[in-house]
């Protein structure tokens, strides 16, 4: 039997954002406090598990989630480039969806037409996630990322077609998505989520 690695990607905490901006991989945001928190007890759930890599997307709110945890298990962390955000054309904008003239890129949502093919984030996050596979055979590693490219990442995980309505992910902020391999092959994928009905109700985390 081929031994068992375990990959945790986390998604970030809440990002300080009181003006709602869809803002995707813009830098200056950054975890609210209770963000923060989210990310402490993200460190908790995975306090005494043998992971031995910890990385992030380089945004600023995936950095600062990551440090708790690779305090909390002895780690030095890491950034991956490959676990940031998927682009968007909307970044920046408020209610984007709702301007006609933005209508144009809404032409077909299961590429999607506004963004980063999910093909495409689904290919680097699993490449990302090997990666971290084969750096702690037959242990774990942890990477942080975001609410889209970790749900998408699920769905290729579990061979389900990767549009979807975005209202329909199960990624809470402060999650923990695990994909668990046997050998080479995902032979699993478990979820938590440590923050509970908070990572559920906050609204605007990407």
């Amino acid at each position: 039997m081929a031994e068992t690695t375990i990959v945790h990607l986390v998604r970030h905490g809440e990002v300080h954002n009181p003006e709602h901006v869809l803002y995707g991989r813009l830098p200056g945001y950054r975890l609210s406090a209770l963000g923060e928190r989210m990310a402490e007890q993200a460190a908790a759930a995975l306090a005494g598990r043998d992971i031995r890599v910890a990385r992030s997307s380089p945004l600023e709110r995936a950095v600062q989630t990551l440090e708790p945890i690779a305090a909390t298990l002895g780690l030095e962390p890491g950034v991956d480039d490959r676990l940031i955000e998927s682009s968007n054309v909307f970044e920046g904008t408020h209610d984007a969806w709702r301007k006609p003239k933005n209508w144009r890129y809404l032409w077909n949502p299961t590429r999607p037409s506004w963004g980063e093919p999910y093909r495409a984030v689904a290919d680097r996050m699993l490449a990302a996630a090997a990666d971290a596979r084969d750096d702690v055979r037959g242990a774990e590693a942890v990477l942080v990322s975001h609410q889209l490219p970790i749900w998408v990442t699920r769905l290729a995980a579990q061979h389900h077609r990767l549009w979807h309505r975005p209202d329909r992910r199960e990624c809470a902020l402060g999650s923990i998505t695990s994909l668990v391999y046997d050998g080479e092959r995902i032979v699993r994928v478990d979820y938590a989520e440590p923050a509970g009905a908070a990572g559920r109700r906050t609204i605007g985390g990407a």
